[in-house]
């Protein structure tokens, strides 16, 4: 499935989303509610462009027992960058630069197509006790009362490249809420501050290939990764400014054995597989 053409702001490219979000003035518009870090709503404008962005300031996160303090928007960052050599573009133009509040992460801002067309087609609990055709079995959910539901998600490649992209960034948080569909067909991905963690974290709801082969597409993507992870590759030396050594040395590791094996990644057991609260 080719990836639906983006359409920017004015017909940016993404060098100019980039410059625009990178040097233009924000204005903080309003908060987002029910974040457990601070996500500001902003307007950006440069040289007679402009477009709504997400602004998260570093003073604005809350410490993390198993993450560096004051490290997530640069994750935010490094998971833009590295969406962006798979070719798929997943994850929003995205930034680290000084804002009202300090330095923190700027993203562009997408706006999800209709609920009846959005992320209600894509994740679903059901009560058989196998999905329907077009559709993938996660895990059993508890619904209430002692009753249980099949939680799904659709057989849908844009769903299954994100897979793939979080088991390489080592997503510890991939909720239904951090899947944006957007009105032209694209898919993105937000939310991506607790990610390359050199430790095994991943935790997702886009459990139902798990196992299976990964498609061609796929293996050619982490092809083109290994090569930019190698020493002088553009993408190699990105990451060295935003996450760790021994991150970049995990991330290479999940990358190799990803084309190792060919598979889709499965559970560890040694980390909760599904993230909670789901949505």
């Amino acid at each position: 499935m080719p990836a639906p053409e983006r359409i920017p702001p004015r017909g940016l490219t993404d060098d100019g989303l980039i410059t625009l979000l990178g040097k233009g003035q924000l204005t903080v518009l309003g908060q987002v509610r029910g974040a457990s870090n601070a996500v500001l709503y902003c307007s950006v404008a440069y040289e007679g462009e402009q477009a709504h962005c997400v602004y998260k300031p570093v003073a604005g996160e809350q410490p993390l027992w198993d993450f560096p303090d004051g490290t997530l928007a640069q994750r935010e960052v490094a998971a833009y960058e590295v969406s962006e050599v798979t070719g798929w573009g997943l994850v929003p133009p995205t930034v680290l630069r000084d804002g009202p509040y300090g330095q923190g992460m700027c993203q562009l801002w997408i706006e999800a197509a209709p609920q009846d067309e959005g992320a209600s087609g894509l994740l679903a609990l059901v009560e058989d006790e196998e999905p329907a055709e077009g559709w993938k079995p996660v895990a059993l959910a508890e619904v209430g009362e002692g009753r249980t539901a099949l939680l799904v998600h659709a057989d849908d490649p844009r769903l299954r490249r994100l897979a793939v992209l979080d088991a390489v960034i080592n997503n510890g948080d991939r909720k239904g809420g951090h899947l944006l569909p957007a009105p032209d067909g694209r898919l993105y991905g937000i939310d991506h501050g607790v990610t390359f963690n050199a430790d095994d974290k991943l935790r997702t709801l886009l459990w139902g290939w798990a196992g299976e082969p990964l498609p061609a597409e796929a293996v050619e993507v982490l092809d083109r990764l290994a090569a930019e992870l190698e020493p002088g590759a553009a993408l190699l030396t990105r990451l060295g400014e935003l996450i760790t050594a021994a991150e970049i040395e995990a991330l290479r590791a999940r990358v190799a054995g990803l084309r190792s094996t060919g598979l889709h990644r499965e559970p560890s057991g040694e980390w909760p597989a599904i993230p909670w609260p789901p949505v």
